[in-house]
């Protein structure tokens, strides 16, 4: 163990609690909440460090590292920057801030210093809502005193901020105690990285689940784009707080579901008539509850569902009150007994539990009719089988789970883009407002991100959305094309038995694409997703792959970081030899002998199951159902069952050869 080790694990129990003492306010020089004791700062740079005083004199700085003082003179409100040379990684050290009262930060560490942004699967911690794979043998083998945790708590704003507010009110020593409620990717990534280098590794973490991207994208930037322009505009005019934007919001909010209302077959002169005890159901399809729509076979499919479930009810029940439990819907739901509404609900994570009323409920069949409405990703009845009931007073139960009758009321893809509001994090701008703004500039070595889920039914937007937001963030920080590593999506939902356009394939192109930027790296994900978990529970791949590419890029470690990524092909004869690079001394096939997960179509553009054989560095492919082949494409799908690998054991990324427009173009 080396000398800055030892005396690290000795001063974090002397001054571990520091930064819970409220000395932003005793001192009269105020800094940012992520400048505190147990930070980690960049190492080999010039870090900045910024602040106010209320004195307006020069803050006198001290670094204990090497001993130098620096000047820095506040401006005519008190604000005060200047940069600090840190040296190679190492620790721990002080700083002193001097404006006639004296400020310490003591336990500081140099070293290297990621931030690690997204949406949910970036936020999903050890324990808490994720239990992640083993963790509770991984939280109790989690003490890195050298590797910490700064936690930005969510906020949103129309306007750039200046500050954030941090969980635990500081930077945290990585232990069983802080780190259950941290980010598994985030953690995983900076341990395979510190166990390979054993340099002090800073995590900022600020993320948001089922958020946007271009949430996470200032407002000059985004104005580029102009199907984000006016959304720009309305979050700037809104600064004002006058409420207008609101008054506007609700206005169209009414005109748009009036139209949906009016697409709705099941509404007709504003009854619902499918929810009527005697409505003929013969023609509705059959779905097994709870799961979500697209997980049971219907698809891709955003709009309103009728869900039927007819049942017997004891003669001893009939006139009485009953319970009636649905679990979550996702997103929002009308409830109905009997052809009677007993209740709605909007939030896609919020348990439905409605009374019925004695006077609805009858001896023998008896039905239960519930609209759904999904604006975006999954929708359904899709909680657990035993929370989906009817039950008496005396906790008797009617289980509901099982088979129900379903049929379509409306698609989305039949009316103009839902209005968004103006509040809440998934609008232009206003997380990077509140959460990334206030950290530049930060001295950091770079970024992982892992999101793109609640961009995937507008995937060709986020072509050039994404890269725009990655230059957003570089032109912002000033440091350069700092590395930007990001997690393409991996594979969820049912697998499909053909071949079929997916929005989640195409999203996964986009985020391929945007390895054209310089300095990115992509870890490829679609062999360790789960089928019906959004939120797969093995982040310690992520995490490492995710090291991988910065241990060969930004440290220098000759090791494979990436799986096979599709260069080219030529059509010879009946076949189609694809080429690849990052083979890593060839390509694999894990899990057999045969390759799985390509199709070919030719000029109709009608894809076949195909045959692939690997040759050299080359794959082969050809099916006897398309003897004039055009195109080839691999893993294109939701939940893909592809094989390829190359000898390092990296998967290789879903692609396309062809340029055929996709089943997202144009959306917005």
């Amino acid at each position: 163990m080396n000398t800055y080790t030892k005396r690290s694990l000795l001063f974090a129990f002397v001054v571990g609690h520091l930064a819970l003492l409220p000395w932003h306010t005793e001192a009269k020089v105020t800094l940012p909440a992520f400048f505190s004791n147990n930070m980690v700062l960049q190492q080999k740079d010039n870090a900045p460090l910024w602040g106010s005083t209320d004195s307006k004199k020069e803050v006198k700085i001290r670094t204990s590292w090497n001993g130098k003082s620096y000047i820095a003179k506040p401006d005519s409100k008190g604000n005060w920057k200047i940069a600090v040379s840190t040296p190679s990684y190492g620790g721990p050290y002080s700083i002193t801030f001097d404006d006639g009262e004296t400020l310490t930060l003591s336990n500081i560490l140099i070293g290297e210093v990621w931030v690690c942004s997204g949406q949910s699967n970036m936020e999903m911690p050890l324990a808490g809502w994720g239990k992640i794979n083993n963790y509770e043998k991984e939280i109790q083998s989690a003490t890195f005193p050298e590797i910490r945790l700064l936690q930005v708590q969510k906020a949103t704003s129309t306007a750039p901020l200046s500050d954030v507010k941090i969980d635990g009110g500081s930077w945290q020593l990585c232990s069983p105690n802080t780190v259950e409620n941290f980010s598994s990717v985030a953690y995983f990534f900076a341990r395979n990285i510190y166990e390979s280098k054993h340099i002090p590794i800073g995590l900022i973490h600020t993320s948001w689940g089922g958020t946007i991207a271009e949430a996470w994208t200032s407002g000059p930037s985004l104005k580029k784009m102009s199907d984000f322009a006016s959304a720009v505009q309305k979050m700037e005019n809104d600064r004002n707080g006058d409420g207008s934007e609101e008054v506007k919001y609700q206005a169209a909010l009414k005109v748009w579901t009036a139209a949906l209302n009016a697409k709705d077959q099941g509404y007709e002169g504003g009854k619902a008539i499918w929810a009527a005890a005697g409505q003929n159901i013969s023609d509705w399809q059959t779905m097994t509850l709870p799961a979500t729509w697209e997980s049971a076979g219907l698809g891709e499919f955003d709009g309103i569902v009728w869900f039927r479930k007819t049942f017997t009810v004891p003669a001893a029940w009939a006139g009485k009150d009953l319970t009636l439990s649905l679990g979550p819907i996702d997103d929002n739901d009308y409830t109905f007994f009997n052809g009677i509404e007993i209740g709605k609900t909007e939030g896609w994570d919020k348990p439905r539990t409605y009374t019925v009323p004695g006077n609805l409920v009858k001896e023998g069949e008896n039905s239960v009719t519930v609209r759904v409405y999904d604006g975006s990703g999954n929708g359904g009845i899709y909680g657990e089988a035993k929370k989906v009931f009817v039950k008496n007073a005396s906790g008797e139960k009617v289980e509901l789970a099982g088979e129900w009758r379903f049929k379509k009321g409306a698609s989305l893809t039949d009316l103009p883009s839902m209005p968004v509001a103006n509040t809440g994090p998934n609008r232009p701008t206003v997380l990077y407002n509140a959460m990334i703004n206030p950290i530049v500039p930060y001295a950091i070595r770079g970024a992982i991100w892992y999101q793109g889920e609640s961009n995937a039914s507008r995937a060709y937007q986020y072509r050039e959305l994404f890269p725009l937001m990655i230059s957003d963030w570089r032109k912002s920080w000033n440091r350069g094309d700092f590395p930007f590593y990001f997690v393409q999506l991996a594979n969820f939902m049912k697998a499909n038995d053909q071949p079929v356009e997916s929005e989640w394939a195409e999203l996964r192109e986009a985020q391929k694409m945007t390895l054209s930027l310089p300095n990115t790296g992509m870890a490829v994900t679609i062999d360790i997703g789960e089928e019906k978990d959004i939120h797969p529970k093995n982040k310690q791949e992520v995490g490492r792959r995710l090291a991988l590419i910065a241990r060969a890029n930004v440290y220098g470690e000759k090791i494979a970081y990436s799986g096979p990524i599709y260069e080219s092909n030529k059509i010879e004869n009946n076949t189609v030899r694809l080429s690849f690079k990052r083979t890593d001394k060839g390509l694999s096939i894990k899990g057999g002998n045969e390759l799985k997960g390509f199709a070919i179509a030719g000029s109709d553009q009608k894809f076949y199951w195909a045959q692939a054989k690997i040759v050299g560095n080359t794959v082969v492919v050809s099916s006897p159902q398309v003897p004039n082949p055009v195109a080839v494409r691999y893993n294109w799908a939701n939940n893909p069952s592809g094989n390829l690998y190359n000898v390092a054991g990296l998967p290789a990324s879903p692609f396309r050869t062809d340029d055929w427009k996709g089943i997202t173009a144009g959306k917005k």
